[in-house]
């Protein structure tokens, strides 16, 4: 069960989590024709009576590219005012995870996105490990990501997850803790919500935007920390037995943080994970507002 944060932000006004109710009518319930976003917070651990929130503004700008999809001008600058209003609001005193989202709101039933309403809500919930910081076994899944072609992957879009949700399904059915999908060049692509990256001789080589991934946060993060670190990086396709002989292969994303894989399909990976640890244990500090040099990704929330 879900512990969601008390209040939420919903037609303009915060109001009790549980009266931010839609109709069954709701146009987005019917067509996917939404967009969401998706960020972690944690109380200060240094100063009491604090939240930090992490990289607040590219998760802002994200969603806001993702409105303009959907013909919606939200600017990035009102949806993060209102998330750091929703956080004061809320006071959390846990690990927190924040779900904003953008929607047709009209009642009709025409599937379109001219002359129709939107809008836009937040609500919250307590979140702590999304994936086991252990590492998680995969597997390649029998569904393939969209294509930029069909869809506008650089956006969020709640539609395009169905694919995802039966990719994971699949997989945990199976005896798997997440699947990895191919793109339909037969390339890998991304797991069922989070990038992947490996490591093959000291290197850290990711699919690059070419492969119809979606332009991860985390992913940014972990790439710039990469070079600052001074690990060299490279962004290209990747081949399926790449990954089965690889010395490394980790998974990124709000939710899942930076993820391990310890296992795809029958091919055990190694438990050294030097630079899968690394990487991990410096998005934990910078998260934390443990590190100067990434002060800027940061946003400091009073909340008491």
């Amino acid at each position: 069960m879900h512990t969601f944060l008390p209040v939420a932000y919903f037609k303009n006004e915060f109001v009790p989590f549980a009266d931010a109710n839609l109709s069954i009518a709701t146009h987005a319930l019917h067509y996917g024709t939404g967009a969401f976003g998706g960020l972690r917070g944690i109380p200060d651990p240094q100063h009491p009576g604090h939240a930090l929130l992490f990289r607040l503004d590219r998760h802002a700008q994200r969603l806001s590219d993702s409105a303009r999809f959907l013909q919606y001008d939200l600017p990035a600058s009102k949806i993060a005012a209102t998330i750091v209003e929703f956080v004061q609001k809320n006071q959390p005193g846990t690990s927190f995870y924040i779900r904003p989202f953008v929607y047709t709101s009209d009642l009709g039933i025409a599937p379109r996105l001219h002359n129709v309403e939107k809008d836009f809500f937040i609500y919250g919930l307590e979140l702590g490990d999304y994936l086991s910081p252990e590492g998680v076994a995969c597997r390649i899944s029998s569904w393939y990501r969209q294509e930029d072609r069909s869809l506008p992957l650089r956006g969020k879009i709640s539609g395009a997850y169905i694919t995802s949700s039966m990719a994971k399904t699949e997989a945990v059915s199976a005896g798997f803790d997440e699947a990895i999908l191919m793109n339909t060049q037969g390339k890998v692509c991304e797991a069922s919500g989070m990038n992947i990256f490996m490591v093959r001789q000291g290197k850290l080589i990711t699919p690059g935007f070419d492969q119809d991934i979606l332009e991860g946060i985390t992913r940014d993060s972990v790439l710039t920390v990469a070079q600052d670190l001074g690990i060299p990086v490279i962004e290209r396709a990747i081949d399926k037995t790449e990954l089965l002989i690889a010395d490394e292969v980790f998974l990124s994303g709000t939710a899942a943080k930076v993820t391990p894989v310890r296992r795809i399909e029958n091919y055990e990976l190694s438990s050294d994970r030097p630079i899968t640890t690394l990487l991990r244990d410096k998005l934990t500090a910078i998260t934390e507002g443990r590190d100067p040099q990434y002060e800027s990704w940061i946003t400091r929330v009073a909340i008491a």
